[in-house]
């Protein structure tokens, strides 16, 4: 039995096609590869329900790593007192009401049908001072073990595909309200780990990015004439471009593609209902920074695509812009170029929203909803999560919800702990006064 790899052939027998099929699940449900190492070609007869999304390299750089912002719709480029700011907008990093934090979280993926595949993060920050802040995560993507045949279903080793990102960033204050933050990634894809079919070895991916994120957070005070009660209001509204950077190619130049490149805007307003109550509402808006495909004009036998002279495929007027063009350019590109016209431009926004109750910062209640339009991939989802706070202890847990289709993490429990430096420091020093002095011991 024969399985296509990205336009390389697999040889399976039937003992290692189960091995296979885990591998065979994540790229389907991620798109990994529906580029099929180019640009994806699109034609009338693939769009007879007016679908077109947008398929890039890489795209686990794009899933929710921690438990907070998931259970909140995936909304958090705005969220106030976020650990894992590297990853939503490490602008907010100086406006932690803590010095420093660590936090480690863990999202199966694909649970219902495979025990091993999985996203972890790592990330920490640390406040240099009351003006700036750095930090670092590490993002690990294990898509289980595959075992690899030959033609005559012998097994020629087996192998664990992996993806990982490694990120390093700064942020500071411009003033009291206002900041600026910037990464640097190093992107790392080894799907296939140099298994060579047809004399073309796939390779390791490897890309290098960036990110550039800003922050704006105020406060104000409303008063109800009625009851003359006083609520406290903050409130911000955060930007990110993230992971600006090269193209990504497992085999050769020719065949680059785009990594996720990603525009995200939202706010956030949290109003205080007494001294132990407070709510928050945040909403986001995303737009994949990456070339939408174009309509190919087909051959009268609608068995290839037409060509011109210089051997490229033909795209007639009003159905799109070549997409292969480089970063800087894709990126501007991404805002006009769309075979549907502004329309279709519009519908590659995502809608993020969440709600996020505290109970004495202790105890959060988290709800919140994710929407993506039909023709862009329909993934439409509910999100239900729970926050504790302890000590120098977090937990967080978030649950997915499909709406409009089945979903990768549906049915499946996510979880982020936390460690906060400065309540680690307060304990130490409170344990420390706690214990006798020498000269207060009695001498027997």
């Amino acid at each position: 039995m024969q399985k296509h790899f990205c336009n390389k052939t697999v040889v399976m027998n039937k003992t290692t096609m189960l091995n296979f099929k885990k591998f065979s699940l994540y790229i389907l449900a991620s798109q990994l590869c529906t580029l099929a190492f180019s640009q994806k070609t699109i034609t009338t007869k693939d769009l007879q329900n007016g679908q077109n999304s947008i398929s890039t390299a890489v795209p686990f750089l794009g899933i929710s790593p921690d438990a907070r912002a998931a259970a909140l719709g995936d909304a958090g480029v705005a969220m106030p007192d976020d650990i894992n700011a590297m990853h939503w907008n490490l602008a907010k990093a100086p406006f932690n009401t803590k010095n420093g934090a660590v936090a480690i979280s863990y999202t199966p993926w694909l649970r219902n049908l495979v025990p091993d595949i999985s996203l972890s993060y790592l990330t920490a920050y640390y406040q240099l001072d009351k003006r700036s802040a750095v930090a670092g995560s590490l993002r690990y993507f294990s898509l289980g073990q595959i075992q690899f045949t030959d033609n005559y279903g012998a097994s020629t080793g087996n192998f664990t595909p992996n993806e990982f990102a490694l990120d390093l960033g700064y942020a500071t204050k411009l003033n009291e309200n206002f900041s600026l933050g910037v990464a640097f990634r190093y992107i790392y894809s080894n799907l296939a780990g140099g298994f060579n079919q047809s004399q073309t070895p796939i390779d390791a991916g490897i890309s290098y990015a960036g990110d550039i994120s800003a922050y704006y957070r105020n406060n104000t005070t409303y008063r109800d004439k009625a009851t003359r009660k006083k609520y406290n209001i903050n409130y911000g509204f955060g930007a990110v471009i993230s992971n600006i950077g090269s193209k990504l190619t497992y085999t050769s130049a020719q065949n680059e593609n785009f990594i996720p490149i990603n525009f995200r805007l939202g706010g956030y307003a949290n109003i205080d209902l007494d001294e132990y109550n407070s709510i928050a509402i945040m909403v986001d808006a995303n737009k994949l920074l990456v070339p939408t495909n174009p309509y190919y004009l087909r051959n009268r036998s609608n068995t290839a695509d037409s060509l011109d002279r210089n051997n490229k495929p033909i795209i007639p007027v009003g159905s799109g812009m070549d997409p292969n063009v480089p970063v800087v350019q894709g990126m501007i590109q991404s805002f006009y170029d769309a075979p549907g016209g502004f329309t279709e431009e519009m519908a590659e926004i995502n809608i993020s929203t969440g709600l996020e109750y505290w109970y004495n910062k202790q105890f959060a209640l988290r709800g919140g909803y994710f929407h993506e339009p039909p023709n862009k991939g329909n993934r439409q989802y509910a999100t239900f999560g729970v926050g504790l706070r302890y000590n120098v202890f977090g937990l967080d847990v978030a649950y997915l919800w499909p709406i409009a289709q089945r979903h990768p993490l549906e049915n499946t429990l996510r979880f982020t702990l936390t460690f906060d430096f400065d309540a680690f420091v307060e304990q130490k020093e409170e344990n420390a006064k706690k214990k006798p002095k020498a000269e207060d011991v009695p001498l027997d």
